[in-house]
């Protein structure tokens, strides 16, 4: 008898064990086919507690409207399907169980509060997926739609974490749901100045949701209230009507009659040519149609006007502020420190991000500018067609990447094969044209402007007018990311590092070469250098050849960052100009200070009027208009003889 008890309890526990998934739906089929917000609660929490693996594969197919009902019997399958009727599978292991016509099943349709409340209890399978990227599409859920209940399963979720990325972000997301929904007020608090630390977005609404405020009116201001400002009637935050319309909502105050339906009353009480003692013809104006109003409104039961005085008695005798949601004061203090404390390190991440744009746009100004630099300043040539140098480098590294599809290889290539194409085309340009109108500026800048057109058209004769891609290589893209305030693009650190060496490598070629010595000699005194056999016009085409050269390498690297077409040279010749003007014409140290003025200039407006690039350009001329009025040789003039030349 005691070996038959024990078989039996052995047996009675191993059934309720065995329970499947259709049993437990059928403990309460119509909370399944007919649930609300209020009854889904309790049979989430069944399935749930089950453990049954199958349980998150048929809450994902309920929440997608894919389960169904036989009629005939009350079970439920997931439904696929399949012409005017249905294949349906087992809810438990998903194997097919015969097909249904459309009369046989009722298709089972939760409404959106009810498959919101299924994605909640989904997401705590989700967040022990095995898939991580399941696990982060839970996270994902959690951030959009943040609420109290997630605290327990993200923390639950902590110990079996493996991937450590995504243990950080389950850790954060727990810190940001217990600053907002915590039950420990202490431990909220703590939470809360935690986040003055954190200039992440969803840090920061975290604290702009707990500071939530309401607009409100009463006799006084409750003394449990927890008041976010108090606000005065007539203000720009709280205007006069405004106030008054709150008054009327609260039932404080008797709404306003408005002129139409003070109109449309004298309208409906005019008998024989008048409204009570008044002719019709004389309610022309606003007081004749206010006084008969007032005077019939009591013996009609119309409402009563509300005069001015009496809306001024109204406001005056009401309190109004801004109550906020959260009932805490101390937490509120808190988040209100926390979130001064992030804004404040915004700002300061928001300075350091426009200085990095500067120093990016400064350096690609630099490079276009530092050969029109030199030949501007050694040759005092006005050269219009550099800007095309620069697109016939940006193209030379579009024809090289056409021919080598290794990005990283083709753009070694591109950039001394840019220098030769443009240290030539340089080189053809003076010697045809320049030396011919040497000490003629007006007509070199008329020629220099022909020559510019002529490449233009020559470009799009030969590439069309459609932008061309240049690619970076993989290495460049993506962004070197500090914070949600704080990065710039690797391309343009890049560019950064490329202007650099191009300074280091020009100093060196000016001060430590023998070309360098003749050219400086040349810049300074064109006679006296001449008298000691350097000769001057050999020094003109080399330098020329070499200022184009430099613009070539230029173009390949700002056709990584920018369109590479055949209009792309003007986009920066007027800022290559600026550039030596105001750093200092014929002085590498001074370009360097151009492009940095400019490029610091030029971002600063465009954070005070974002939205107007023209503007801000138009504002930048004038203001190194105004800058060489007062400093007429730059910011780095020249001194000596070369200074007076």
């Amino acid at each position: 008898m005691r070996l038959l008890l024990v078989l039996l309890v052995t047996l009675w526990a191993s059934a309720a064990s065995a329970q499947s998934l259709q049993d437990l739906l059928q403990a309460d089929p119509e909370a399944i086919s007919d649930p609300s917000r209020r009854t889904v609660g309790e049979v989430l929490g069944r399935l749930v507690d089950s453990g049954l693996p199958e349980v998150p594969a048929f809450l994902q197919h309920w929440q997608a409207k894919e389960v169904v009902q036989r009629r005939s019997d009350g079970l439920f399958f997931v439904g696929e399907p399949d012409g005017d009727g249905h294949i349906l599978h087992d809810v438990s292991n998903g194997a097919e169980a015969g097909r249904a016509g459309p009369r046989e099943v009722e298709e089972l349709k939760p409404n959106a509060g009810v498959r919101g409340v299924i994605g909640s209890a989904l997401i705590r399978f989700q967040l022990s997926d095995p898939d991580p990227a399941r696990r982060q599409a839970a996270l994902d859920a959690i951030a959009n739609d943040p609420a109290a209940d997630q605290i327990e399963p993200l923390r639950a979720s902590l110990t079996d974490e493996s991937d450590p990325a995504i243990l950080v972000r389950k850790e954060r997301l727990a810190d940001l749901l217990a600053a907002r929904f915590g039950s420990d007020p202490a431990a909220r608090i703590a939470a809360i100045e935690d986040l003055g630390s954190d200039i992440a977005v969803e840090a920061r609404a975290v604290l702009n949701q707990i500071l939530a405020s309401t607009s409100r009116v009463a006799d006084t201001i409750p003394e449990e209230a927890n008041v976010a400002r108090t606000l005065a009637p007539g203000s720009a935050d709280l205007p006069r009507e405004a106030a008054y319309v709150m008054l009327v909502e609260a039932g404080l105050a008797p709404p306003r009659v408005t002129e139409a339906e003070i109109r449309d009353a004298l309208s409906a009480a005019i008998a024989d040519g008048r409204v009570g003692d008044a002719p019709a013809a004389t309610l022309g104006t606003d007081e004749a149609r206010h006084a008969a109003y007032d005077a019939m409104a009591a013996a009609r039961g119309l409402p009563p006007r509300v005069t001015e005085a009496e809306v001024d008695a109204a406001l005056a005798s009401h309190a109004f502020w801004q109550d906020y949601e959260e009932t805490d004061p101390a937490v509120t203090a808190a988040a209100e420190r926390a979130l001064g404390t992030a804004e404040s390190r915004v700002r300061l991440y928001q300075t350091a991000d426009i200085v990095l744009d500067a120093v990016s746009l400064a350096s690609i100004y630099f490079l276009a500018a530092i050969g029109l630099a030199i030949t501007f300043g050694v040759m005092g040539v006005i050269n219009m067609a550099h800007g095309e140098f620069i697109m016939m480098g940006a193209y030379t590294g579009y024809v090289v990447q056409t021919l080598v599809p290794d990005y990283t290889l083709s753009l070694v290539l591109a950039l001394p094969l840019a220098f030769a194409v443009t240290f030539a085309a340089g080189v053809a340009m003076e010697r045809l044209v320049i030396r011919h109108l040497a000490h003629r500026p007006l007509e070199t800048l008329l020629a220099t402007f022909g020559i510019s057109i002529a490449l233009q058209q020559i470009a799009k004769n030969i590439f069309g007018t459609q932008a061309r891609p240049l690619t970076s290589p993989g290495w460049l893209d993506g962004a070197w990311i500090v914070n949600d305030v704080l990065g710039i693009a690797y391309i343009r650190i890049a560019i950064f590092v490329l202007a650099l060496l191009f300074l280091a490598l020009i100093l060196v070629v000016l001060r430590r070469t023998r070309l360098g010595l003749e050219v400086r000699a040349v810049t300074q005194n064109p006679g006296m250098a001449a008298s000691m056999g350097i000769d001057p016009d050999r020094i003109a085409m080399l330098t020329f050849g070499l200022g184009s050269g430099i613009a070539g390498i230029a173009g390949v690297a700002i056709g990584l960052y920018a369109k590479v077409t055949s209009e792309m040279g003007s986009d920066y010749i007027v800022q290559s100009f600026m550039t030596v003007v105001v750093g200092g014409v014929g002085n590498v140290w001074g370009t360097l200070a151009g492009a940095a003025l400019i490029g610091v200039l030029q971002k600063w407006i465009e954070w005070f009027n974002p939205s107007n690039t023209l503007a801000a350009q138009t504002y930048m001329i004038l203001f190194i208009i105004a800058f060489i009025q007062f400093r007429p040789r730059g910011i780095v003039a020249m001194k000596g003889r070369a200074a007076g030349a």
